[in-house]
């Protein structure tokens, strides 16, 4: 009996490694053309309004930037945890409790308006993502605890949390009984920049990017994640905390995640919402990955996924196609991004099995 097993390569492509998120890029677009041929509409056609259209326009673009920051932010706290071996899948959660943080100074002192009202806000929803981060940190570090598990469930909790918030205690007063927070002031409102073509968050995201790019290439904490996620033994054998690392990279990828929490809903919702993201922190996962946990390359990524948003809307209005084509794209990109990824680490090799009757018969 023949049978298929992966082989570990005793050498990586340099060359592949750099042209296989461009390969699932794409498969995704072939992968995606067959579904729009399957459902009756033209592939061309829909593949152009899903990828091309929504950068001809400027009402597009500003929104596919828009969409593209919190999925840049998220994305690069992301990467710093998984490349420390830290699989925060809660990204979402801590995403959604940084904005509730970081509403609290509008929502509860809606008087409290001078010029320090919104770096405050950033501050807290910082702190809130943070704290929310260290929850499955802690539990991994004191008790082994799966953090795959921890922090996902805290997703649904944090879910919960805002639904109660803005149903209840922090339901505007004037909102004819809308589950809806009341509207934040202009100072607790991020400014646009560029001429409308962005807000502040996306200069504050991208400045962000660029200094944690220079610490994880130039600095001792850089080399401390890379050693702990290639080889924590190695890592323990330089002195290294694989218990410190879990803290520290957890509560940089929450704090990070709330900042963009809080951004979101400074920026364009401009108050509490029962739900106020579309998946950010879950795509935000496709986002690291597909940018090769780089900050740099997780800026492209960033921007090439805020285009699955927009391009979902696109086709839906235009040719009727369900609005949930946007995720079945993201699925299939990350599919073929982790495929890429296996195939350039493994090689397929073709073996055959002899039955255990078969051995007793030849003996």
């Amino acid at each position: 009996m023949m049978r298929i097993e992966l082989v570990k390569r005793k050498e990586r492509s340099q060359l592949m490694l750099l042209l296989s998120p461009l390969i699932a890029i794409a498969l995704t677009a072939l992968a995606a053309g067959l579904i729009f041929s399957i459902s009756g509409h033209n592939p061309l056609i829909a593949l152009y309004k899903f990828f091309i259209e929504p950068l001809t326009q400027q009402w597009s673009l500003e929104a596919t930037i828009d969409k593209a920051t919190p999925l840049v932010l998220i994305g690069c706290g992301l990467a710093v945890c998984y490349l420390s071996n830290n699989w925060n899948i809660g990204a979402e959660g801590q995403f959604v409790v940084g904005a509730v943080f970081g509403s609290a100074l509008p929502v509860l002192f809606p008087e409290f308006e001078t010029a320090a009202t919104l770096p405050l806000m950033l501050l807290f929803g910082a702190i809130g993502g943070a704290l929310w981060a260290l929850i499955p940190a802690v539990l991994k570090a004191r008790f082994n605890t799966n953090e795959i598990l921890t922090s996902l469930m805290l997703v649904y909790v944090a879910s919960l949390i805002l639904d109660y918030l803005v149903r209840g205690p922090w339901r505007d007063p004037g909102g004819y009984n809308f589950p809806e927070s009341r509207i934040f002031s202009d100072s607790a409102t991020l400014p646009e920049v560029f001429g409308g073509l962005m807000s502040l968050s996306t200069p504050i995201t991208l400045v962000i990017a660029v200094i944690l790019a220079l610490v994880l290439a130039k600095t001792l904490k850089g080399f401390e994640i890379r050693v702990m996620g290639e080889s924590p033994r190695a890592g323990s054998f330089s002195g290294f905390s694989a218990r410190g690392l879990t803290l520290f990279s957890f509560v940089l990828a929450g704090a990070l995640a709330g900042l963009a929490g809080t951004m979101e809903v400074s920026g364009g919702l401009n108050q509490l919402l029962p739900v106020i993201s579309p998946g950010y922190g879950f795509t935000a996962i496709i986002v690291a990955f597909l940018g090769r946990l780089n900050p740099f390359g997780i800026i492209v990524a960033g921007f090439v996924l805020a285009l699955s948003y927009i391009g979902g809307e696109a086709v839906q209005s235009a040719m009727g196609v369900s609005n949930k084509i946007a995720s079945v794209i993201q699925g299939l990109l990350l599919f073929f991004v982790l495929a890429c990824d296996t195939l350039i680490l493994y090689r397929f090799r073709l073996t055959r099995r002899w039955s255990a009757a078969r051995e007793t018969t030849h003996v």
